[in-house]
C-alpha cells in the first residue's frame, strides 16, 4: 500500500494535479505498473468535470520512472462497452 500513496504524490508533485484514485496496479519484474485517475479540469455539475488516466511505472523500490496520460474522460461518463468485454 505504500508503493501506491507514493506513486500517486509523485504523480501529484510531477502534474500539479491530484490523484483521486489507483483504477489498477500490477508487479512488473522491472517494477510496478499502476493506472491513476486524475481530476484534470473541475466543472459544475461535478458529472462534468475532465477526469484523466495515467499510466504509472515505478521501479522495484517505488520510485516514478515514468507516466502518460492514456485516456480523458468526463467524470459522469461510463466506460464503452468494448468488443468481448
Amino acid at each position: 500500500m505504500e508503493v501506491l500513496r507514493e506513486a500517486r504524490a509523485q504523480l501529484a508533485e510531477l502534474t500539479g494535479m491530484e490523484a483521486e484514485s489507483v483504477s489498477s496496479f500490477e508487479q512488473t519484474s522491472e517494477g510496478w505498473v499502476l493506472e491513476v485517475e486524475v481530476l484534470e479540469l473541475e466543472r459544475v455539475p461535478d458529472t462534468m468535470s475532465l477526469m484523466a488516466s495515467y499510466q504509472v511505472e515505478l521501479d522495484p523500490d517505488g520510485d516514478l520512472t515514468g507516466y502518460r496520460r492514456v485516456r480523458r474522460y468526463e467524470r459522469g461518463r461510463a466506460d464503452s462497452r468494448r468488443h468481448g468485454g
